[in-house]
């Protein structure tokens, strides 16, 4: 093999070796400013950077604060740990899996960028490599919970290992400010000290991810969010609710009616892996048989039920053998639409493989005056002044906290028992 087609080829390797461990690299301006956060209390502190690599975090740390702390880190990942070495020798550097690691004492400071994505097949999950560790995972880390994410037990591993008077300061995916599995993580990190988040967006160039910074003080208590450097909120008590760009506006707004969930119940539709298993779906058309929707097929107001995205088709009147919900006219919101709302009514009733579904739970709504509301500019603009783009979808959470207004003739006094 020709020298360049050695070098091309070891790129590759070690790319694909970054994608599986779920690293990315942190821009040099993101490393400096968490060093920042971090300014260590005292001359000498033990401080450790998880999932080291070549250890950008510890290298940033020592050249600000100097020589006089202890430097360690670890990574899964050999070749890196050699490099980190080489500009790092005053470090103590291992190499293990930093979730299964027990460190000889705590530390002051845990400072990095842990890697992120979900642990399952390889045909699905770019973790995969972790699959055999992953029931052992799951029975060390309480906040384990749902689908959760490799970040989420890095952020619980590193506040577990601080100190009495510690700092965790980690640059991590948005997604835990708001979905509901990462709700044992918030009350974790509620409990365990001041939780000082900083939002930042898509700061990784080239990744559609949006991510915090997000700063753990141990023996202190609240809340406050950030957009970039600019406190937005600050709570105390904080209990680890859902983790929201709040106003007075926004709260105002929100107390101008009822909220969805109190006038809707809301279901999201079946999988696949249901309709390829009912006795009534087929791959081919075939007369009395209508496509089974998905979310492309779903518009602002309206919805194309001609064209088959799915490569399914239902007999019409077997719907409601995957759903009890579809067979009837209801209102259904997108769920893979980013961060916004939009709402058609199905007034066909036909099956659906995506989506949330509302079903209404009085009868004298306006069905196509709720969808017109909740297609809107103003849910527009309140959805994307709570949520910034934390997740690049809409959660069952957001819709159901959607006010809605008096003025559609449902009051609390109204609603069934």
């Amino acid at each position: 093999m020709k020298s360049y087609e050695r070098v091309q080829n070891r790129k590759h390797l070690s790319r694909q070796s970054e994608k599986d461990r779920g690293y990315v690299k942190t821009p040099s301006y993101l490393v400096d400013f968490m060093v920042e956060l971090a300014n260590p209390l005292r001359p000498s502190c033990r401080v450790i950077e998880p999932a080291c690599g070549e250890g950008p975090f510890l290298k940033a740390f020592a050249e600000r604060y100097g020589p006089t702390h202890h430097l360690w880190g670890i990574d899964i990942y050999a070749p890196l740990l050699r490099e980190a070495q080489q500009s790092l020798p005053q470090a103590s550097l291992i190499e293990g899996d930093f979730l299964l690691w027990q460190p000889p004492e705590p530390f002051d400071i845990v400072i990095g960028n842990p890697p992120y994505g979900i642990i399952g097949h390889e045909s699905h999950y770019p973790l995969h490599i972790f699959q055999k560790q992953k029931a052992l995972y799951r029975s060390l880390f309480y906040t384990w919970h749902g689908k959760y994410n490799m970040y989420a037990a890095f952020i619980e591993k590193s506040v577990r290992i601080l100190g009495d008077d510690g700092k965790a300061v980690l640059v991590v995916p948005a997604s835990w400010l708001v979905l509901s599995d990462f709700s044992k993580l918030r009350t974790f990190l509620a409990r365990s000290g001041r939780l000082k988040v900083y939002y930042l967006g898509k700061a990784f160039p080239g990744r559609s991810v949006s991510c915090v910074v997000l700063v753990l003080e141990k023996q202190k208590r609240g809340l406050e969010l950030y957009e970039g450097s600019r406190l937005h909120l600050s709570r105390e008590p904080y209990k680890g609710e859902m983790i929201r760009f709040e106003s007075p506006e926004i709260l105002e707004f929100e107390q101008s009616g009822i909220s969805l969930g109190e006038v809707f119940d809301i279901y999201f539709a079946a999988r696949s892996p249901e309709f390829r298993k009912n006795p009534y779906v087929s791959t081919q058309p075939k007369s009395g048989f209508v496509p089974v929707l998905t979310g492309r097929n779903l518009k602002p107001g309206w919805i194309d039920y001609e064209t088959c995205y799915s490569a399914l088709w239902m007999a019409k009147e077997k719907v409601n053998t995957i759903r009890f919900f579809y067979g009837f006219p209801h209102i259904v919101v997108a769920h893979t639409k980013g961060t916004r709302v939009v709402a058609a009514l199905d007034e066909r009733g036909y099956p659906w493989r995506e989506e949330f579904h509302l079903v209404p739970k009085v009868k004298e709504f306006d069905l196509q005056a709720v969808v017109e509301y909740l297609n809107s500019d103003s849910i527009q603009a309140y959805v994307k002044q709570l949520y910034r783009d934390f997740v690049p979808h809409l959660t069952s959470e957001m819709l159901l906290r959607i006010p809605i207004p008096y003025s559609f003739g449902v009051r609390k006094s109204r609603l069934p028992l």
